[in-house]
């Protein structure tokens, strides 16, 4: 039987044949027929995600027939089908003397906000909106069951004239007569922006069943040079609702309502959303996107806003308004009534009291005679210390008299030695300061005032807008650490620099501490057996307290160190003065002999009460004793 052999001319013609075929049914393929609706959402989706910026290329690409343009965006837009189709890429410009917005057509939201006569300080524009840093949306339900989203969608720009002011409206239309509106209205020579939501002929569009929801949110850029102190300590999310100010920390979330204002604080600078119809249900969030405070990062903290919008017969009607500008005490105090100087950070109770009514209008005032910000805090400093100064003679009055006392309270040790002497010994103590005249809260009551005066200016120069970028001596920028020496490598705690004002800080504060020793001796008692050493205590802190200033302010303003550095050498020439000018013991060892010699007042009531439970306990003390 003959073997059948593969035929290779046979299997090469078949090839062919078959190459033929295949061709010719593809050059001769029937036209399609419009696509379903599902395939056209496919394309549209999948171009605009490919280049979420340029809606346009749908338009110019994808689709050459405008009928099928017509048909693809009324499905995916609905009643707002034509503002997608006739919209164009473009910005409006909206400016004056201090702030330049930049207005997108797609979404009508800002997308630039330059800050003019400021500098970041690597010396670059300063933005607070830029890079798309920033988002501004209103989502909301149709009654044809869609869901959209404003920054989807593009709003056709007009810019005119209202007087002086410079107006930009941005319409989202379905029709002339129906559209959704943002109007911007800027004055000359104001950061405060007026801003609009409103909407026309949209009641039947709108499903007002759904939540209409405003989110808007900012990640903050890095605008100072110590990127520890502007993120950790003067960045946060302010807000007022019900006449009460107030901020969350980074990493936490509330709900509030009856919200005025929202506040995306950046240490010297703010972004602020006001709203005359408070927001209900709002939800606010700030989260910390610095991961390393020693490694450069391009934002700070992202804030959020969320919130549901209420409709009046059917339409969006808010009147809002913009700021994007410094956070400046002296600018803020100028709105009245919204309460947004509480942001300047001055401090609360007391301390933002003092820095209000006295630092303020000081600084103010010699501001106005000078142009040296450091000459500034110089006659700032000479002029609270002279204000201080009769509390500085207090306790200097009160040191000497303990110090007049002195060996009657040692002799006084030596005659009631013992733990079972101890009520005794602080009774008799108490008699004699008492005849004395002198009293041991006479020397702590000023040092006491002092602490207010301490933290209110604790605040008042890192948060003083008028200080940053200003230089003085070796300080490039009162409101930021100076350097004189950068380091390889980071200390704990410290940094990987070297500051020199908080140097010299520290060194006066040691010898001012080294001065105060002998006078705070001569404030205490004499040491009672089982009480500690006090005077041991006071050695250690004279060391320890100009270390612990030196690495704790190493990182802060250096106007601060500037102020403790001449506040310390002033306090230090008072108490010479005082002591060697002011402070006669033999006169104040005479008053003290005339105070024994009178009649004792009267006790009150109060320090009957004391005298008569210190008796009971000295009797209990005996009795127990007696028992032993």
């Amino acid at each position: 039987m003959e073997q059948k052999k593969f035929d290779y001319n046979s299997f090469i013609g078949m090839i062919l044949l078959g190459g033929i075929l295949l061709y010719w049914m593809n050059t001769n393929k029937p036209e399609e027929i419009t696509p379903e609706t599902s395939t056209i959402e496919q394309i549209v989706d999948s171009t605009v995600h490919q280049n979420p910026q340029n809606t346009k290329i749908v338009n110019e690409t994808v689709f050459e027939n405008d009928s099928l343009k017509k048909a693809v965006f009324t499905t995916k837009f609905g009643a707002f089908a034509q503002s997608a189709i006739n919209g164009t890429e473009g910005t409006s410009v909206l400016e004056n003397e201090l702030v330049k917005l930049t207005i997108n057509n797609k979404g009508g939201q800002i997308v630039e906000a330059l800050i003019k006569n400021y500098k970041t300080y690597d010396s670059l524009p300063l933005y607070m909106i830029k890079d798309k840093n920033s988002s501004f949306n209103i989502n909301f339900g149709t009654t044809d069951n869609r869901t959209l989203n404003t920054k989807d969608l593009f709003f056709e720009p007009s810019i005119s004239k209202n007087g002086e002011n410079n107006v930009i409206s941005m319409k989202l239309k379905v029709s002339d007569t129906q559209f959704l509106e943002y109007r911007y209205e800027m004055k000359p020579n104001k950061y405060m922006v007026n801003f609009s939501v409103r909407s026309q002929g949209l009641n039947n569009i709108i499903n007002t069943s759904n939540p209409i929801n405003l989110d808007w949110s900012l990640n903050g850029f890095r605008h100072e040079k110590s990127l520890k102190t502007e993120n950790t300590m003067y960045s946060h999310f302010y807000y007022k609702t019900e006449d009460e100010v107030d901020y969350i920390n980074a990493g936490k979330s509330e709900v509030l309502n009856d919200v005025d204002w929202v506040s995306y604080k950046q240490h010297f600078f703010t972004s602020n959303l006001l709203t005359d119809t408070p927001f209900n249900n709002a939800t606010v969030t700030s989260i910390d996107l610095v991961k390393n405070e020693e490694i450069d990062t391009v934002y700070t903290k992202r804030y959020e806003l969320k919130t549901p919008l209420s409709l009046t017969n059917g339409e969006l009607n808010y009147n809002m308004k913009w700021f994007y500008g410094p956070s400046d005490y002296n600018l803020l105090k100028t709105f009245k009534g919204t309460d947004l100087d509480q942001t300047a950070d001055l401090g609360w109770g007391i301390f933002g009291f003092l820095n209000r009514t006295i630092f303020y209008p000081v600084f103010n005032l010699l501001k106005g005679f000078l142009s040296n910000y450091g000459l500034i805090i110089i006659l700032m400093t000479i002029v609270v210390r002279l204000i201080m100064s009769p509390l500085v003679y207090k306790s200097y009055l009160s040191s000497a008299k303990m110090k007049v006392i002195r060996p009657e309270l040692t002799a006084l040790n030596e005659k009631y030695p013992g733990k079972e002497n101890a009520m005794k010994r602080q009774q008799e103590t108490m008699a004699i300061q008492r005849k004395a005249g002198v009293s041991m809260m006479s020397g702590c009551i000023p040092a006491l005032l002092q602490m207010p005066v301490f933290f209110a200016l604790f605040k008042f120069f890192p948060t003083n807008l008028a200080l940053r970028q200003e230089s003085f001596l070796w300080a490039p920028d009162l409101s930021s650490y100076d350097t004189i020496f950068q380091l390889p490598f980071t200390i704990p705690f410290y940094g990987n620099h070297v500051s020199l004002f908080p140097i010299l800080a520290s060194i006066a504060i040691f010898f001012y501490m080294k001065m105060n020793q002998s006078q705070q001796a001569n404030m205490q008692a004499p040491t009672q057996e089982g009480m500690p050493d006090m005077s041991k205590m006071m050695k250690y802190m004279i060391y320890f307290s100009p270390i612990m200033m030196l690495f704790f302010f190493n990182n802060y303003a250096s106007s601060l160190s500037l102020y403790y550095f001449i506040s310390n050498l002033l306090t230090i020439a008072i108490m010479l003065v005082i002591k060697n000018y002011v402070i006669d013991e033999d006169k104040i060892h005479a008053k003290i002999e005339e105070n024994k010699k009178r009649p004792e007042k009267k006790k009150s009531k109060f320090r009957q009460r004391i005298d008569t439970a210190m008796k009971q306990a000295q009797e209990q003390q005996a009795a127990q004793q007696k028992r032993k």
